[in-house]
């Protein structure tokens, strides 16, 4: 087989947060990843950009590819050589028919590994503030199948031994026949005034959570309009507060939040947005490439230590640039005598994992406040400064830089273009408004969503959606393209977006 092997993989409960860290690796190293619809979409991003994704996702109401596809496929790629990680949501061994899988591929031979997850039975309940034990109340709890075999015989559920446990019952898959569980068990003897709650898409920002007994929980949850995936916690626990339900409480919570960056550079960004609750959608509007030939950006690079100042306005051109000095057998050593400007402190923070202290950071993080700092502290007459970034870059930082007398090059480490393919169902869902906020962090993002989405989707978008920009340049840009900014950052990073988002939440945020 020449190495090939399968890795199941837990990926959790659907926040792409809670997948292990040994679970994260393994995906990101894998060749080929062989994925179902509980696996969180987000996750997919960890995956190596070569790496094959086969989509096998099945849905309660049947399988998209059958269990023996699933199975042949794994089979198939491990004897290919390939290392094969086989993303299933929650824990592979709870519910989620991993044993079935891992003997297939002991009987074929083929090497194999499991990496638990966190299952949904333990943390939809917690993320709705529900412990599924509690001293005084609950001392055991049983997961139980709510959708069992449909080809077994009879059911092996012990429904009388199930009512006189005093157990957490948590079950899974459920949701659509709970008249019948909760018929069953009270009639094995459970009180019909035990407390039950269900939870939908637990552990995501679409989480939903009813609460109600065995006597009402089904109807509540009709009336509601829970759908799987959904589990349903039975006992006492379940009539604890609800005031425990911090998940649903966090200040963004349920909101939806489109996020532009690229994807190399959306990441942070989106988890900031992840923690307060926010779904996020991920719609990179551009995309960096690479420029044509590396000659100017080398011989800048040749020349480091004839620069009095290098100024960075992004940690994504700190990123580029220094790779290429590596790729050219230079270390941060090749700066000499020359200065360091940074753009802000994320740059600047780009600037010292590569082992370089900024000896410029601007307190107002634009064009305009990098310019007033150095005419202030600095004599910038005859000084030569290297300005490596992007072809779209705006011309007030180096047209600003020679009106105080410096000699400036300016290279293109990147260029700039709208991202050619977008995520479509994040394009679709846009379009269709369903979304709470659009985010943008640069001009060239709002030039990307107006060529993505058209005209007509966001005039559309006016009353509904908010526009928010992470400074007075992007701000800018959006109003001469007609789109109306609601919400503007006063500290101009990824944060002070954030924290201007939540300052100015209101009906629609």
């Amino acid at each position: 087989m020449a190495g090939g092997r399968v890795i199941l993989v837990g990926a959790g409960p659907g926040d792409p947060s809670l997948i292990t860290l040994k679970g994260a690796d393994l995906l990101s190293k894998a060749d080929v990843v062989v994925y179902d619809r509980l696996a969180g979409p987000e996750l997919l991003t960890r995956a190596r950009p070569d790496a094959e994704l086969i989509d096998v996702g099945k849905s309660s109401d049947g399988d998209a590819d059958s269990q023996r596809e699933i199975i042949r496929i794994l089979i198939e790629k491990a004897r290919a050589g390939k290392t094969v990680v086989r993303l299933k949501g929650g824990d592979p061994f709870v519910f989620g028919r991993g044993g079935e899988e891992v003997m297939a591929l002991l009987e074929a031979g083929i090497p194999f590994e499991v990496v638990p997850g966190i299952t949904a039975g333990l943390a939809a309940p917690a993320c709705a503030g529900i412990p599924v034990t509690h001293r005084g109340c609950a001392s055991c709890v049983t997961f139980v199948t709510g959708h069992e075999d449909p080809v077994k015989p009879a059911s092996g559920i012990n429904w009388s031994a199930l009512a006189s446990s005093g157990a957490t019952l948590v079950f899974y898959m459920g949701v659509r026949r709970l008249p019948e569980i909760a018929s069953r068990l009270v009639a094995a003897g459970l009180p019909a005034e035990t407390p039950a709650a269900c939870i939908e898409r637990g552990a995501t920002p679409l989480q939903r959570s009813i609460r109600g007994t065995l006597a009402d929980i089904a109807r509540k949850a009709a009336e509601a309009g829970i759908q799987p995936p959904a589990v349903t916690v039975i006992g006492q626990v379940a009539g604890l507060t609800a005031d425990l339900n911090w998940f649903e409480k966090r200040p963004l919570f349920g909101k939806r939040v489109v996020n532009t960056r690229p994807a190399d550079q959306a990441l942070g960004l989106t988890a900031d947005l992840q923690e307060l609750g926010a779904q996020v959608i991920s719609l990179p509007t551009i995309e960096i490439v690479k420029p044509a030939s590396w000659r100017e950006v080398d011989a800048a690079v040749q020349g480091l230590d004839r620069f009095d100042w290098v100024i960075f306005t992004s940690a994504g051109a700190v990123g580029i640039f220094m790779d290429r000095l590596a790729e050219l057998g230079r270390d941060a050593r090749a700066f000499g005598p020359a200065k360091v400007a940074s753009l802000g402190p994320a740059t600047g923070d780009a600037l010292r994992r590569r082992a370089i202290r900024a000896d410029l950071v601007p307190p107002e993080f634009t064009s305009a406040g990098l310019l007033a700092d150095l005419k202030h502290r600095h004599d910038m007459a005859g000084k030569r400064v290297l300005l490596p970034r992007s072809d779209i870059a705006r011309k007030e930082l180096s047209d600003g830089l020679e009106a105080l007398g410096a000699r400036v090059t300016q290279v293109s480490l990147y260029l700039t273009r709208t991202n050619t393919s977008p995520p479509p169902q994040a394009v679709d869902a846009v379009r269709r408004g369903e979304c709470d906020v659009v985010t943008f962090t640069s001009s060239s993002t709002v030039q990307g969503f107006l060529d993505i989405v058209g005209r007509e989707a966001v005039d559309a978008l006016r009353e509904s959606v908010r526009f928010a920009s992470i400074g007075p340049v992007t701000t800018a840009t959006a109003r001469e393209l007609g789109i109306p900014m609601a919400v503007e950052a006063v500290e101009h990073t990824a944060r002070g977006l954030v924290k201007a988002i939540l300052d100015t939440a209101g009906p629609v945020c």
